[in-house]
């Protein structure tokens, strides 16, 4: 099969575009105005994904709510990585049968990585039959012609094509707020780690062109974005698949260079594609957040090269030293799975002097979950769950008595904080957001909301600081 991507043209766009105009003249004759409910899971690029959801969503004449029950059309963009997430989805998809009947003429939609599963999609054609409308990734810019389908015929729609993904240009966006935006620098993944779905559903790496990126960012700082994510599954591979000659490490020089008062964050960083050039450039663009994602999943060389992560335990601390020496304050988070097949006691411990020697910040932490259709699915796996809990329960404790270290060297210092939200504790009235993203509750007025302030760090536990308004 060929696994050119495909870039869709500005042309293509535009007639989805007049199919919203077109959705919206039958949106109008519905009397009040309709409303949509998107829910999304898994990672930052759903989150982008989602975005561009919304978009469309509103050049079709729909308003948005959180309530599926006052909503015309659901859409539940899904995330594939792992069994509990799948299973959260079918359980609120299958509960909507009953809207469903009461209010037959609203739309239920699922897209996202999780119905690009062929055996996913049986399921939903014969057990979720309440479902009017499945597509996959690649399939989201045609989402207008869709729509339109299902308000003229009705019936049920499958578009799951099984392609090497595309770069589509100009689908509107509605961001979520305006302090915060994610911007997507590429798409898909060419790693094939043994345990990973995202190559399967998401296709294979493909850049969008650095102009079409840097036109986006400037259009964020000029409208006051103070935080913005530059997204991919690899975002160390960006480029290589342009006819110019970029890197990531070129890219982010240019962002940085966009006149405006904000921070660049990027995600997730393969340790594989993670060089002392791209480390240089952190250290050297102002704009650029003193953090890293970089993880390394298992600290045992046998079970890395099972994993197909093509780096070494060695290798990757090698480069954490390296960065350390650049930007000595620097934050740094990692994901480990805990209990992949065939992983010994004595391999785990090699995990837990990984933690020990690099001390994170903060770690995303998982128990193995075969994904049907890759190889580590197929491995045998002679580990025990109570074990691998065990291990689990010892890797959170180990990782609690880290960060709550950590955070406790913030306590008296005073950090220039981005104040991102108001705050879910009574006893705080804001929260904020460190250089290196740690999570700050803090008192002070909401007329600080999307400014960056002085804050006093007062406190700490784990999970977050405390502080006020300087």
């Amino acid at each position: 099969m060929e696994r050119a991507a495909t870039v869709i043209s500005p042309e293509h766009i535009e007639a989805q575009l007049k199919v919203c105009r077109a959705i919206a003249d039958i949106t109008a004759q519905w009397g009040e105005k309709p409303l949509a409910f998107v829910d999304t899971y898994g990672c930052q690029q759903n989150e982008a994904d989602s975005e561009r959801i919304r978009g469309y969503l509103e050049k079709m004449g729909f308003g948005f709510t959180h309530s599926e029950e006052e909503a015309r059309i659901i859409v539940i963009n899904t995330c594939a990585i792992r069994e509990h997430a799948q299973q959260r989805v079918f359980g609120n998809v299958g509960a909507l049968v009953h809207l469903k009947r009461r209010r037959p003429d609203t739309l239920i939609c699922l897209c996202g990585c999780m119905v690009q599963q062929p055996q996913v999609v049986q399921k939903i054609r014969e057990s979720y039959r309440h479902v009017d409308l499945v597509f996959g990734p690649h399939a989201l810019w045609k989402l207008p012609e869709m729509v339109y389908a299902l308000l003229v015929r009705r019936g049920r729609m499958f578009l799951t094509p099984d392609e090497p993904g595309s770069i589509a240009e100009g689908i509107p966006v509605v961001r979520q707020d305006k302090i915060r935006a994610w911007v997507s620098v590429m798409y898909g993944c060419n790693n094939f780690c043994s345990y990973c779905i995202v190559p399967y559903v998401r296709g294979r790496e493909r850049s969008r062109r650095p102009e079409d990126i840097l036109a986006e960012v400037r259009q964020l700082a000029a409208e006051g974005y103070r935080d913005i994510t530059l997204l991919g599954q690899n975002v160390n591979s960006y480029g290589r698949d342009l006819d110019e000659p970029i890197d990531f490490a070129g890219l982010l020089e240019q962002v940085n260079a966009i006149p405006g008062d904000f921070l660049i964050r990027f995600m997730t960083s393969h340790p594989k594609d993670a060089t002392q050039k791209l480390f240089e450039t952190m250290a050297r663009c102002e704009k650029v957040a003193p953090v890293l994602h970089l993880p390394f999943q298992a600290g045992n060389d046998r079970i890395l090269k099972i994993m197909n992560r093509r780096h070494t335990r060695a290798e990757y601390l090698e480069k954490i030293r390296a960065l350390k020496a650049l930007i000595p304050d620097i934050v740094l988070t990692s994901d480990v799975i805990v209990g992949f097949p065939g992983e010994t006691a004595e391999e785990f411990e090699d995990t837990l002097r990984v933690l020990e020697e690099v001390r994170y910040d903060a770690l995303f932490t998982f128990i193995f979950s075969p994904r049907p259709g890759t190889p580590a699915a197929e491995m045998e796996d002679p580990i025990s769950r109570e074990e691998k809990l065990t291990n689990f329960n010892r890797l959170t404790a180990l990782q609690d008595q880290i960060s709550e270290e950590k955070h406790a060297a913030y306590v008296g210092k005073t950090v220039r904080c981005l104040i991102d939200g108001l705050s879910d504790d009574a006893r705080y009235d804001l929260t904020a957001r460190t250089p290196g993203n740690r999570l700050v509750r803090v008192v002070g007025a909401s007329s600080a909301l999307g400014q960056f302030r002085d804050v006093k760090i007062t406190g700490a536990n784990k999970w977050s600081l405390f502080g006020e308004l300087v």
